[in-house]
């Protein structure tokens, strides 16, 4: 069976809803779901899939350990200079140009370079400094020890090439979009593989966090919330596949992500269930598919707005490409799904994030 959380008012795309539909007939798949992000990919974004005794990598895709990421910085917003912080941002070129301040095991992970430690990734990966604009459930946000007066830091990338690397191998060589049957021998090398790719989308969301902060000469003082959404979990001899969606649990915090021109949220996930997917929304979803937005943006950024940065948000992209694919009209409303996921009771929303500055790699 299948399932479209949402609302009636709700846009969805029917190319991704037959996505799901499709995915739920598959052998062992129990449930299938589709959030209000939900949008059509290889593989529906903004979904989840839970089976039994077969796990599909191909679900969830190459980006394995994908998350948005809060850090805390050391920096106080009243003292937090935009122009400033940008002209340490461009000055970075590249992030992949950049020492990586830690590294990883090498025997584990194999070549760092050729899987691109360190660097955010293209698409709508990012870079974002941010603040706590406004507290909407005070006695959440105690819970969670933040400090209002601190510029934050939201980090969204993954595993990068070595997440690419374990999926291609496990098509190639293990036909794996059959599915990898439990307890074979292939599904438990998979499961590492899994492993180490998470831990490596980890340590590289660590590592941009700190060339970020030190870029505007801050250091980044603790992670304070993570959810991958791009991943496989055991639960009550059940697999939950997320592609595009958080984890709920009880009494957890996530953030859910907007446009580099809108608020993100922080939210608690309630009433958690396999009813829901134990799964919520990770951000607000494409609108537009990325082909189609340079031709319809064209007339609204003129080429002087964005050289001299005068789109109304502040942004640092070299990729004249990524600035429009990434706009702010290529996507949903995320208000639209923070309500839907309110009247579901799947969540409390607990502060809104307001952007300063997105970085693009």
């Amino acid at each position: 069976m299948y399932k479209i959380i949402a609302t009636e008012n709700t846009w969805m795309e029917s190319e991704a809803v037959e996505q799901v539909k499709r995915i739920s007939e598959f052998r062992g798949v129990v449930k299938a779901f589709g959030y209000p992000d939900l949008h059509p990919g290889k593989t529906p974004v903004g979904a989840a899939f839970i089976t039994e005794k077969v796990i599909y990598p191909t679900l969830i895709g190459n980006d394995i350990g994908c998350s948005i990421s809060l850090f805390q910085t050391s920096l106080l917003r009243k003292k937090f200079k935009i122009e400033k912080a940008m002209k340490g941002l461009i000055a970075i070129g590249s992030l992949g140009e950049l020492h990586n301040p830690k590294q990883v095991d090498d025997d584990k992970s194999g070549d760092q370079n050729n899987f691109n430690l360190g660097t955010i990734g293209k698409g709508n990966h990012f870079g974002e400094f941010t603040e706590i604009s406004e507290i909407l459930d005070k006695e959440e946000f105690q819970k969670l020890a933040l400090d209002k007066s601190k510029v934050y830091l939201l980090v969204h990338s993954g595993s990068r090439g070595l997440g690419e690397n374990i999926l291609r191998k496990y098509i190639e060589n293990y036909s794996c979009d059959n599915g990898l049957e439990e307890g074979t021998e292939v599904f438990l090398k998979y499961l590492e593989d899994y492993k180490l790719a998470t831990a490596f989308a980890r340590d590289n969301r660590e590592i941009i966090a700190e060339k970020l902060c030190d870029a505007v000469n801050c250091n980044c003082e603790k992670l304070v919330i993570e959810a991958v959404h791009n991943g496989i979990e055991e639960k009550g001899g059940f697999y939950i596949h997320r592609k595009g969606s958080s984890p709920a649990e009880e009494d957890s915090f996530v953030v859910i992500a907007g446009s580099r021109g809108t608020s993100s949220y922080i939210v608690k996930t309630i009433n958690a269930s396999i009813d829901t997917g134990f799964s919520i929304a990770h951000g607000a979803g494409r609108k537009w598919k990325r082909a189609g937005c340079m031709e319809k943006l064209q007339g609204k950024f003129m080429r002087k707005d964005i050289k001299n940065g005068n789109m109304g948000y502040n942004l640092v992209c070299s990729d004249k490409n990524l600035i429009y694919e990434e706009s702010p009209e290529a996507y949903k409303n995320i208000e639209r799904v923070i309500s839907d996921l309110e009247a579901f009771s799947m969540i409390k929303v607990v502060a809104r994030l307001t952007p300063l500055i997105t970085y693009k790699d």
